[in-house]
């Protein structure tokens, strides 16, 4: 997913991806998106978000059959290329996040990636993994958009059902002192390259009457935004709000997250008008029916 499709996203970037349900544990139940970062925690103390998968039906049950594709189409392309090109983050952990020791991918946008594939190659959501039907390239905000126009990715600019709403958040160091977003006033905010970041905090600074002008410096990741916070270069590191969650520590926190701004809806994008997008979308929505986004987020 706030992206485009073949899984992507960041604030102002939203991508979504769904597809069909997930396939359980050994356990019979779907693996959580607290489990997984409980789970990066110990190895990552950065991350960033990728690709967003669904979970519903047990394990070993059939996704829905893509539909008939035409000579030239989309889906014709995915299925003589043998996998699906999906664009994500690589450090957002919980969503989409690469493992260097392991050299995998994982988080719930990995995982509804492969949900996706085994819509469109007609497979079970095991099968798609175990024959590795999708191809990742991790993406930002800056690079997704001409991967996608240039046919190098599968998923962007048709938007599906939204898979999540997020909102733009403040994170600052404890020490900082800082109590109010009047206080970043002269201060520098760290954001994401490419991002719609900076307009939302300046647009809310403006509705919400505050008087403060802070500066904003544009990085071209998030571990790079956090550890310049940690460093002190700048003040404030700004975006969405689930993203910030796999950054949080004992000696951060968000300032004033009573106020919500920056609303953004996650969906995953594909290449506007292309036969793939009725695929992608019929995927948000059953994950979304069989109650796996409400659980997974």
């Amino acid at each position: 997913m706030r992206y485009k499709k073949e899984l992507m996203r960041a604030p102002g970037d939203g991508t979504r991806f769904a597809a069909s349900p997930v396939a359980p544990g050994a356990d019979g139940r779907c693996p959580s998106r607290r489990s997984v970062l409980r789970g990066l925690a110990a190895t990552a103390a950065l991350a960033g978000a990728g690709v967003l998968a669904g979970c519903g039906a047990g394990a070993g049950s059939e996704t829905g059959s893509a539909p008939a594709s035409a000579p030239g189409s989309k889906l014709a392309a995915i299925k003589a290329r043998g996998k699906l090109n999906a664009g994500v983050k690589k450090d957002v952990p919980g969503y989409g996040y690469y493992d260097p020791a392991a050299r995998t991918y994982a988080g719930m946008e990995i995982d509804l990636c492969y949900q996706i594939a085994a819509a469109v190659f007609d497979v079970t959501y095991d099968e798609a993994r175990e024959r590795e039907l999708v191809s990742f390239t991790d993406v930002t905000p800056k690079t997704r958009g001409p991967l996608i126009d240039n046919d190098q990715l599968d998923v962007v600019w048709d938007f599906s059902t939204p898979y999540r709403t997020d909102y733009v958040g403040l994170m600052v160091k404890k020490r900082s002192g800082f109590t109010r977003i009047a206080d970043l006033d002269g201060r520098i905010i760290g954001v994401s390259q490419g991002a719609t970041t900076q307009g939302l905090i300046e647009q809310m600074l403006k509705d919400e009457g505050i008087d403060a002008r802070p500066e904003f410096l544009a990085f071209s990741g998030y571990p790079i935004i956090k550890s310049s916070l940690d460093a002190g270069n700048i003040d404030c590191f700004a975006m969405d709000r689930s993203t910030l969650a796999g950054y949080m520590n004992e000696t951060v926190e968000l300032l004033e997250p009573e106020v919500k701004f920056g609303e953004q809806n996650y969906g995953v994008a594909t290449k506007k008008g292309s036969d793939l997008s009725t695929v992608v979308d019929e995927c948000v929505r059953a994950c979304a029916a069989s109650g796996w986004l409400d659980a997974e987020i």
